[in-house]
């Protein structure tokens, strides 16, 4: 396992030969395999009805697998015609990191 940044900060981690992205050793966002064994997607945790809603309705989006839907996760392939924009997905990745963050980072990023 890589060392874990200082501070909290975000970083990079491959478990079971998914890359994730982890803050404060919480998953906050899957990114997928690199063998091409799965489609490319993102899996990301929308607390946001709003948010959520809109991620479900993206072409083969889903709640997450092994129970995580129920708790807000979406997955969300990214290879199929009409995929989200780079923009909004990136939108999706920080309210999944603010979510999962502890709340004195996330009072961090709003300070910046």
């Amino acid at each position: 396992m890589p060392p874990r940044p200082r501070g909290g900060a975000a970083y990079r981690y491959s478990p079971w030969g998914e890359t994730v992205a982890k803050v404060n050793k919480k998953v906050f966002v899957f990114l997928g395999v690199d063998d091409g064994s799965y489609p490319l997607g993102i899996t990301v945790k929308l607390k946001d009805e709003s948010a959520h809603a809109h991620a479900l309705t993206c072409p083969g989006a889903e709640p997450a697998g092994y129970g995580l839907g129920k708790s807000g996760w979406v997955s969300i392939p990214l290879e199929q015609k009409g995929a989200p924009a780079a923009e909004l997905l990136c939108d999706w990745v920080e309210e999944s990191h603010r979510v999962i963050a502890p709340k004195r980072l996330t009072a961090e990023l709003d300070g910046r």
